[in-house]
């Protein structure tokens, strides 16, 4: 991978410099703000976010707009969306789930959209490949569950069924409570973070390699073997990455239904 990179920075000829590779991820702003003492500044990054999050919005509009009863390409785009996240919700939650539906639906739109500017020409890059986008979806999903858990359960039994399973010995709350209130508060949110940005990284990283390597290989002799090889292998990388994207935005919206679900009703 370094060489790869190396070597479309240097023309073909490197001689062991390489930036950082945190450099795919940087954008200097374009735009420098400050508020309050709060670096507000708007680079490509935060353009991209704004553009995928007002097509998202734009498509969704216009596929509800004007519903009707023999729904047209559009609106069936959008209702097999909507019919999708609901049979996550109805497969996880049941009935009582459904008044979630919208949040979870946006979940899914707003993280997909995100994603596929990954592979979107122009783009090329995830936001979501951010840590700061997927922490603050992760957020938004840590305050629903709690505040559905407290609003439910009372705040007291809301806090005491997340430290105290049902069945365990009395002895071994001791260490295992403690352990509980971690993973249900902290890396409940962490991980639905993590997991997000991790995945998003690593495919940003693998799409720059692949058209690294045809732009610089492919019209070199000694490298043109070299170049048809990550031509023939982009259409499986994009098809692959297209994948991974759809997947992590059903993964996250999956994991905040259960947890959702597990906030709605005390444990028995």
């Amino acid at each position: 991978m370094t060489r790869v990179i190396a070597a479309a920075e240097w023309g073909g000829e490197f001689d062991g410099a390489l930036d950082p590779i945190i450099d795919l991820f940087r954008f200097p702003p374009l735009w420098e703000i400050e508020l309050l003492g709060l670096d507000l500044s708007i680079n490509r990054t935060i353009l991209i976010a704004w553009f995928m999050t007002f097509l998202a919005g734009l498509l969704m509009m216009m596929a509800f707009r004007q519903p009707q009863i023999v729904p047209g390409k559009m609106q069936a785009f959008g209702e097999m969306i909507v019919d999708f996240v609901r049979q996550i919700v109805l497969d996880i939650m049941g009935p009582k789930g459904l008044k979630f539906l919208p949040l979870l639906t946006t979940f899914f739109v707003f993280i997909f959209f995100m994603n596929v500017a990954k592979i979107t020409p122009f783009m090329m890059m995830p936001p979501t490949s951010r840590m700061a986008w997927p922490l603050f979806l992760a957020v938004i999903a840590w305050l629903v569950y709690v505040g559905v858990g407290i609003k439910e359960q009372g705040l007291l039994t809301y806090f005491k069924d997340m430290a105290i399973p049902p069945g365990v010995p009395k002895p071994l709350l001791v260490i295992l409570a403690p352990i509980e209130i971690i993973s249900g508060l902290i890396l409940r949110p962490f991980t639905l973070a993590v997991r997000l940005f991790a995945n998003m990284v690593a495919g940003h990283i693998l799409v720059v390699i692949t058209l690294v390597t045809i732009h610089v290989f492919l019209p070199s002799p000694t490298g043109f073997a070299i170049g048809i090889f990550g031509l023939i292998a982009a259409p499986l990388v994009f098809a692959f990455e297209l994948f991974i994207i759809g997947l992590q935005a059903y993964i996250f919206t999956m994991l905040t239904a259960v947890y959702i679900s597990s906030s709605l009703e005390p444990a028995h």
